[in-house]
Formats: C-alpha cells, sequence, structure tokens
C-alpha cells in the first residue's frame, strides 16, 4: 500500500517536474533570444540556432533547482484540494512521509544532473563560448580556452597566455605574449609576474621584453620593473569576458587551484567557483523543502496562486542571497566555503522551521 502510494506521488511529481522544465527553458530562450537579435543584429540564423543548442543543456542544468520547486508545490497543492492529503494524514502518514519520494526523486535527479553536467556541460560551454564570441559578437579575442595550467588568448597577430585573471581587482598573474609580424614570424616575446589591466593600457610589473631581428641573430633582451604597454581595443575588456573555469569539469578545476596555489597566485575567486559547483548539488533540495509548508497550506485567502507567489518570491531571495555571497566570497570578504555553502545553509534552516510549524 505504502510502495504504491510513493509511486503515485512520484509520478505526479515527475509530471510536473519535466513540465516545469519545458516551462521554464522556452520561456528563458525566448526572452535570451530577443535580446541577442536586439543586441547582435547582424547574427545570421545559422549561428543563433547553433548558440542556443549549445546553451540548451546549461539551461537545462540550472533550471532543475526552480522545476524541483514548481514539481513539489503543484504535487501536493493538486494532494490538498482533492482532500487525499487529508486521507492520508487520517491514515497515520506524517507530510515528510509523504514528501520522502519526492527527496528520493529530486536526489537521483540532482546526482544524475550534476554528473552529466559535470563530465558533458564544460564541452557545450565552450562550444557555446566559441560561437557567441567568434560568431555573433565577432570578438574571437575574448574568447579564452584552458589548457593545462594557462589560459590562452589570441587577437589577430598576438597571442598570450596568462597564470589566471582577477575579475574584481583587474589584474592577472604571469603574462607571456608573444607578437608576430605580417609574416608570422615571432618579433617579439613579454613576460611579467603581474599586470594591472587598465582598458587598452596594460601596466606590467617585474618583467622581460625580448626583440627577434633579422639583422641579428641573437634575441635582444631587456629586464623592466614596470612597463605600459597599448593594447589592441578588443583585449581591452579582456578581464569582463574571462569564462574560463566555465569549460573546467570539478576534477580539473580542483586540479587547476593546486597548480596554481603552487605557483603562489591567489585562488580565492577559483575556490569560489569550486566550491559553487559542489554546492549546487544540494540546490534542488532547498527549493524542495521551502516549497513544501506552502504547498498544503489552506486553500483560503488566495489559494494556490497566493502560495506560488510566496515560493517565487523565497526563489527570487534564495537566489540574490546566493549571488550576494558569492560576490562577498569573489572579493574575499568571506571564505570560500562560507560563500557557497552559506547560503544553503540558511535557506534550509528556514524550510526545516517552515515545515516544523506545518501539521506532520
Amino acid at each position: 500500500m505504502t510502495s504504491l502510494i510513493d509511486r503515485y506521488i512520484l509520478k505526479l511529481f515527475l509530471g510536473y517536474f519535466i513540465g516545469g522544465l519545458i516551462v521554464f527553458i522556452t520561456i528563458f530562450l525566448a526572452v535570451d533570444a530577443m535580446s541577442i537579435t536586439m543586441r547582435f543584429p547582424d547574427a545570421s540564423s545559422a549561428s543563433l540556432i547553433r548558440y542556443y543548442l549549445f546553451y540548451t543543456p546549461e539551461i537545462l542544468y540550472l533550471m532543475v533547482p526552480v522545476a524541483s520547486l514548481l514539481g513539489v508545490l503543484f504535487t501536493l497543492s493538486s494532494l490538498n484540494r482533492s482532500n487525499e492529503l487529508l486521507a492520508l494524514f487520517a491514515c497515520g502518514m506524517s507530510l515528510i512521509r509523504l514528501c520522502f519520494p519526492i527527496f528520493l526523486g529530486v536526489g537521483v535527479l540532482s546526482l544524475v544532473f550534476f554528473t552529466a553536467a559535470d563530465q558533458l556541460l564544460p564541452r557545450f560551454v565552450q562550444l557555446k563560448n566559441y560561437t557567441y564570441y567568434h560568431e555573433i559578437k565577432k570578438h574571437p579575442a575574448q574568447y579564452s580556452t584552458v589548457k593545462t595550467d594557462r589560459i590562452w588568448y589570441r587577437s589577430k597577430n598576438t597571442i598570450f597566455n596568462i597564470k589566471t585573471i582577477n575579475k574584481q581587482k583587474a589584474t592577472a598573474e604571469g603574462l607571456t605574449l608573444y607578437q608576430f609580424s605580417e609574416g608570422w614570424e615571432l618579433a617579439q616575446m613579454i613576460t611579467a609576474s603581474r599586470v594591472e589591466l587598465m582598458g587598452q593600457k596594460w601596466k606590467l610589473i617585474k618583467g622581460s621584453m625580448t626583440l627577434f631581428t633579422q639583422e641579428t641573430s641573437f634575441p635582444l633582451t631587456q629586464d623592466f620593473d614596470e612597463k605600459i604597454i597599448s593594447i589592441d581595443e578588443e583585449l581591452g575588456d579582456i578581464q569582463s569576458s574571462f569564462n574560463s573555469v566555465d569549460v573546467l569539469s570539478f576534477k580539473d578545476l580542483k586540479r587547476y587551484i593546486q597548480k596554481n596555489k603552487e605557483a603562489g597566485l591567489d585562488t580565492v575567486s577559483l575556490e569560489v567557483v569550486y566550491h559553487d559547483k559542489f554546492a549546487s548539488l544540494i540546490a534542488a533540495f532547498v527549493m524542495v523543502l521551502l516549497g513544501i509548508p506552502f504547498s498544503v497550506s489552506s486553500n483560503r485567502s488566495g489559494g494556490v496562486m497566493l502560495n506560488i507567489g510566496f515560493c517565487l518570491l523565497i526563489v527570487v531571495v534564495y537566489w540574490t542571497l546566493k549571488n550576494s555571497s558569492l560576490a562577498l566570497g569573489h572579493h574575499g570578504s568571506l571564505p570560500p566555503v562560507v560563500a557557497a555553502w552559506g547560503p544553503n545553509l540558511l535557506m534550509t534552516l528556514i524550510g526545516l522551521g517552515l515545515v516544523a510549524r506545518t501539521r506532520s
């Protein structure tokens, strides 16, 4: 009997969950497509289709917590409206016990989506970014990739790599820049231990400049403490387009952080991203827990629509709290673990408190 009820509740939840994913993905794609076409009216239809084909898996992963909230909300609300909840309570089943198949389903779904995202999503993100910067925005210099332990960029006759970049402080560490002639022969190499990114002017600190000329077979090298160089316009805002860690898997990001630590570089922002990737695994659980109290409340004074409004408000509060916490973590105001896990812990405690006040 109990297993039959569990399957019935799980079936209801999965139906609403899948429906929620379809609705939210469709709305997101429609709104984002309008924005992209307005910003880049010259983008071809083929490029836009490729872009959104590569973008859809990422959107799907991001919408799992919201779809889980919608699933539990409509599942329990429908049971409540049909008085099936009342009958199940009369049979001695508690609210938490009723939600067990939902939590089990969310756990399996979260694990499947997390594993798939970790293994497959980095490649889709890389293809999406390539399409965006090369075909839609037409600024290929702002496209970056991570190879081994360095970040590589290319713009016209310039190729350079860096160890790491800090968007908040507009600085980079471990720069090696190669400039080539029109015949694609190496003309100049510049290295710097640290760079201050100032738009189209970069301030290089403690480095060297090597010139390769046809007049002599020996390169000419000169060290410097500080040097300001002019950068191509496309590279002037390179820090705002930094997205390389998005194309790293959980394991690769951990290795990347370790290599940067061994080099003595600042890895706070990278550690925040690392812990946030792991913390996102339980985001769907948090959403379900927050949705339960509003789903089973009385249908009076606004009914289900009022409950949906409360839940959407909580979702907004949750994401605002999470983004604010991550921002503080990136700036070093919060430890990476606290910045990533703090919002989940706080909202979980709020959810448990709300459930405790609900009939069990």
